[in-house]
């Protein structure tokens, strides 16, 4: 403790740094030195708004990043199930038909849907949205013999 207020002290000295004490003031002088809030409400004033954009930009950082990787995911599903053939309840099939009987095509989509973590509860409902990503994923389906 002594070696801080002896640096203190030489700091004064110096004239680099204005350090307050308390030595030798009277109780009221102490308390409204430590009353004075000066930038506080101006502080909050920023800081709170850029605190709410930073979550939003998190927020969307996140979304954005879910959302390709259920792109993603989706999409290897698709490859996978075309090449074995598997078909699900929720999948569509869509037939490209040809007059060529070697150019039938049939192209399988998949869906798959998400929920998106909110930061900020209720920010997505309030601009209209569904907190979800839907992504589809589609593969040419291999013929089965």
């Amino acid at each position: 403790m002594h070696n801080i207020a002896t640096t203190a002290s030489f700091l004064r000295r110096k004239r680099l740094v204005t350090v307050l004490t308390f030595e030798g003031a009277s109780m009221k002088r102490q308390i409204s030195r430590l009353k004075r809030d000066d930038g506080n409400v101006e502080s909050a004033m920023v800081l709170i708004p850029l605190l709410v954009l930073f979550m939003i930009g998190i927020e969307l950082i996140a979304a954005t990043n879910l959302r390709n990787g259920d792109a993603a995911i989706a999409q290897g599903e698709a490859s996978r199930r075309a090449i074995s053939g598997e078909v699900f309840s929720r999948d569509e099939v869509i037939e490209l038909y040809s007059p060529d009987k070697f150019a039938h095509i049939r192209v399988l989509i998949t869906h798959r849907r998400t929920t998106v973590p909110q930061l900020i509860p209720g920010l997505i409902a309030l601009m209209g949205g569904s907190p979800s990503t839907d992504v589809k994923g589609a593969a040419i389906m291999e013929p089965v013999n």
